[in-house]
């Protein structure tokens, strides 16, 4: 029987897949919990249109995270910590700061957007972190730590 999941199954496949099981387990369970329905003609045409549609703002989304990306591409950011004398920084430069110091430049990222080197930095310094836009857009954004 042909199916159309609703929902990610591992084994089967991801959501909006068309797939082939055997009657009996479409009919006693992936039917009955609502993971998949029966692909009939109107369910295909209503899945095409779906995918259509979902491609289409998949293509919005990436052209505007490929604009940002542009933006970005030459921005240099710094930020300030309570420092030392030896250069070590009293607690540590994580992604939320970073965040911060990027959306003063008028931008708007969230920090879980931040891929950083390690996950807190401890020292005066240059450095370089990634910025994961969309699944396929990553800038690589440089960033200055300064004591204060």
């Amino acid at each position: 029987m042909d199916i159309i999941l609703l929902q990610d199954i591992e084994p089967l496949g991801q959501k909006d897949d068309l797939v082939t099981v055997k009657d009996g387990y479409a009919r006693n369970y992936l039917i009955p919990k609502k993971i998949a329905i029966k692909a009939t003609a109107s369910a295909k045409k209503i899945l095409a249109e779906n995918k259509k549609q979902q491609a289409f703002k998949e293509e919005k989304l990436k052209k505007e995270a490929e604009a940002i990306a542009v933006k970005l591409e030459n921005k240099k950011v710094k930020i300030g910590a309570k420092t030392s004398s030896s250069g070590k920084i009293f607690g540590s430069v994580n992604s939320i700061m970073l965040a911060e110091a990027i959306n003063k430049k008028g931008f708007s990222i969230d920090r879980k957007q931040i891929l950083l080197p390690d996950d807190h930095i401890k020292e005066v310094g240059k450095y370089t972190a990634k910025i994961k836009l969309h699944k396929e857009v990553i800038v690589e954004l440089e960033f200055e730590v300064v004591g204060e």
